[in-house]
């Protein structure tokens, strides 16, 4: 064997072997692993009602909150709304207390909206416009609804699960 393939023969020996350890999970005796039913894909999976370990002061630590903050109740407009363009979300709140989440992706091209003005969230692609209520399409030439998103109220915070 000459030198080049000897160095390639190491070289993919070695790449192989990196791909393969990345597969396995350290502790992991080699067996199958199979995800939390429910729970998403690489995401940590908790059990329902467990309670937090006690804190320094041997009081129980609150729940953690479940989901990503986005922001505080007070910063969503009644009759608006924000869009978290990182999360790919926008959340509205029609009338007073009622809070709604859709995706912040446009139907019509793939575009992220980018204003909430008016009762509409806004494309600025193509002049696309959904109501906010519903995210129903008010403006064309989108002709299919925003997807709505899940989010969740708690105390003063909305969250994305």
């Amino acid at each position: 064997m000459d030198a080049v393939n000897s160095r390639r023969t190491v070289l993919v020996a070695a790449a192989g072997a990196a791909a393969l350890a990345g597969c396995s999970n350290p502790g992991d005796s080699g067996g199958s692993s199979s995800p939390t039913p429910g729970a998403p894909s690489g995401s940590a999976s908790a059990t329902p009602g467990a309670s937090s370990p006690p804190a320094a002061s041997g009081e129980p630590s609150p729940p953690a909150q479940a989901g990503q903050v986005l922001a505080k109740v007070s910063d969503i407009p009644v009759g608006g709304g924000k869009i978290f363009a990182e999360q790919k979300v926008v959340v509205t709140q029609p009338t007073a207390g009622t809070f709604k989440g859709f995706s912040a992706i446009c139907t019509h091209q793939g575009c992220t909206v980018s204003t909430v003005a008016d009762g509409t969230i806004d494309c600025p692609c193509h002049g696309s416009k959904y109501r906010i209520a519903d995210a129903s399409v008010a403006n064309g030439p989108a002709t299919r609804p925003l997807p709505a998103r899940q989010i969740t109220v708690d105390k003063d915070s909305i969250l994305l699960p």
